[in-house]
C-alpha cells in the first residue's frame, strides 16, 4: 500500500531513542507499510540491517553536508515498489489511526496528498511496544503534549511520483515543507489535512546536532537559501490553506478563515521569513497573545 521514507540524523544518544522508536512504529502498522532509511549518517545502515528494511545510502549533499530534499524523495521513489509514498522526520511516531486516515481519503480523494499537524511528546526512553503502546502514546499526547501551529508540517503522503520536480532544498530547514503544500496547491493536487482524524506524535528534541544549534539550523545560511528556493511569500503555505480536512464523518471543505486572528498571525509569519523587518512585529503581537492566555 505505502512507502515510508525518511533521512534519519546519526544514530547517537537522544536522538537514537526517538529515531528508533519511531522506525518501530512504523513496523506494526497494519498493513506493515515498506520502509526506506536514506543516507549514510552513523548507525543508518545498521539500524536498517537490524529492522529488516531498505537501505538507501546515495544521497546529495550541500556543501554543507547536509541532504537535499530533492535528492531523498528521488532515490526512495526510484527505490520504492508501492503507489504511495509517504515522507516523515525520523521522530515521528504514527498509529494505526493514520493507516485508516489514508484509506478513507485514497477511497474518496485517490490523488490526494495528506499532511498534518504533530502533537509534541517529550519521549526520553525506548518505547516499550507492548500490547497497549497505542493507547498509552494516545494519552501521553492528549495529556502532556502539544498540538504544534498550522505551518509546520512533518509528513507528507503522496501518489509515487505525484509532486514532480522538487528544488534542493535542505532538509531540516525551514520553508521546504511549507513550499510543497504551495505545489500541490498550484499543480490542483487535493490537499486533506488529517489532524482532527489522526494523532501523529512528535519525540522532541534538541538541535545539538547542528554546530550552531536551533539558530543556526532555522535562521542559518541554509535556512537562507531554502527560503529563496521557495520563491515568494505566496509560495509558503502553511495547513491552513489545504482545501480539505479530513473529519469523523469524511472529507470536509476548508474555507480560509480571513477574519480570525491567527489565520491572519499565521500569514504574517510566513511574509517575516521574506521581509526581516517584520520580525520585531510578530514578536510582539506573540507575546501579547501569551499575555492574554495567561490572564484567562
Amino acid at each position: 500500500m505505502i512507502t515510508i521514507f525518511s533521512c534519519p540524523k546519526p544514530f547517537r544518544g537522544h536522538v537514537e531513542i526517538i529515531q528508533r522508536n519511531a522506525v518501530q512504529s512504523w513496523l506494526r502498522l497494519d498493513p506493515t507499510p515498506e520502509i526506506i532509511l536514506v543516507g549514510n549518517d552513523d548507525g543508518v545502515a545498521q539500524a536498517a540491517c537490524e529492522y529488516g528494511v531498505k537501505h538507501v545510502p546515495k544521497v546529495e549533499c550541500n556543501e554543507f553536508g547536509t541532504p537535499l530534499i530533492s535528492s531523498i524523495f528521488h532515490e526512495s521513489e526510484k527505490a520504492s515498489t508501492r503507489p504511495l509514498m509517504c515522507y516523515a522526520n525520523a521522530d515521528i511516531i504514527f498509529m494505526q489511526d493514520f493507516m485508516e486516515g489514508i484509506k478513507r481519503v485514497t477511497a474518496v480523494k485517490p490523488g490526494a496528498l495528506m499532511v498534518g499537524r504533530r502533537w509534541n511528546v517529550d519521549i526520553i526512553e525506548p518505547i516499550s511496544f507492548d500490547d497497549h503502546w497505542q493507547d498509552a502514546l494516545f494519552s501521553l499526547a492528549r495529556s502532556r503534549g502539544a498540538l504544534y501551529p498550522y505551518y509546520a508540517i512533518d509528513y507528507f503522503v503522496f501518489p509515487k511520483n505525484g509532486l514532480g520536480r522538487i528544488p534542493p532544498f535542505a532538509i531540516g530547514r525551514p520553508a521546504w515543507d511549507n513550499w510543497v503544500i504551495y505545489k500541490a496547491c498550484s499543480s490542483g493536487m487535493p490537499v486533506v489535512d488529517l489532524t482532527e482524524a489522526v494523532t501523529v506524535v512528535h519525540e522532541n528534541h534538541d538541535y545539538s546536532h547542528h554546530p550552531e544549534g536551533w539558530k543556526g539550523a532555522m535562521q542559518g545560511e541554509e535556512s537562507k537559501r531554502n527560503i529563496a528556493l521557495a520563491g515568494e511569500a505566496a509560495h509558503v503555505h502553511s495547513l491552513l490553506d489545504a482545501p480539505y480536512r479530513l473529519t469523523d464523518k469524511g472529507i470536509a471543505r476548508r474555507y480560509p478563515p480571513l477574519y480570525q486572528p491567527f489565520y491572519l498571525y499565521k500569514q504574517l509569519v510566513i511574509l517575516s521569513l521574506y521581509l526581516p523587518p517584520l520580525k520585531p512585529l510578530v514578536r510582539l503581537i506573540k507575546a501579547a497573545g501569551a499575555r492574554i492566555s495567561a490572564r484567562r
